[in-house]
């Protein structure tokens, strides 16, 4: 079957939810200001992509592919990442909004997420080795059985991690927020001393 590829164009202010998205290949798109909330884009694929300041949230993500893909300013509740297309996934995140999203078993080795809000964000069984949060909130993110080996949080903050349950090998912490840590062990830390 012959598969519709796009390359090198501009999407700018396109309400996705009103008129049909077509099932392509994109290559080195730019998507600004588009609503894709609640868009089927399975089996899309998007590589060397932009999107800037969309609405993709609760968009179906079945077999889509997303290989250097950035994604900056955007709303993406609810998106589930780990239904993509796993061969040669990577993105970046730049001030997006990810609150329940789910990275399930997802490889994110070497992920950037900056000025993220990661509100209940499932990281379950995710392969986070390398990945950077800088400036994140991650209020109820879940990390059970996570890979987060070197993985840098300093800048981050409201996390909750269980030690015993996640490889934490190398990972880096900020001394203010390294409660995050602890809470799982039923003790009291004052934070006044």
């Amino acid at each position: 079957m012959m598969r519709n590829f796009f390359s090198d164009l501009h999407f700018e202010n396109k309400d996705f939810t009103q008129e049909p998205f077509m099932k392509a290949e994109y290559e080195n798109c730019t998507f600004r200001n588009c609503s894709f909330e609640y868009t089927d884009l399975s089996g899309c694929h998007f590589s060397n992509c932009e999107f800037s300041g969309c609405n993709l949230s609760m968009a179906k993500l079945a077999s889509t592919a997303f290989r250097k893909v950035e994604f900056r300013e955007c709303k993406m509740f609810g998106m589930p990442f780990n239904d993509c297309h796993e061969f040669g996934l990577s993105f970046s995140f730049d001030g997006c909004l990810l609150n329940n999203s789910v990275f399930y078993k997802t490889s994110l080795k070497k992920t950037m997420f900056r000025n993220c809000r990661l509100t209940e964000t499932d990281f379950s069984e995710a392969d986070l080795s390398n990945a950077i949060f800088t400036n994140c909130d991650l209020s109820g993110a879940v990390f059970e059985r996570t890979h987060l080996e070197k993985v840098d949080f300093r800048t981050s903050f409201n996390y909750s991690i269980n030690p015993s349950l996640n490889k934490l090998r190398k990972a880096k912490f900020s001394l203010s927020e390294v409660h995050g840590l602890l809470t799982y062990l039923d003790i009291e830390i004052d934070k006044n001393s």
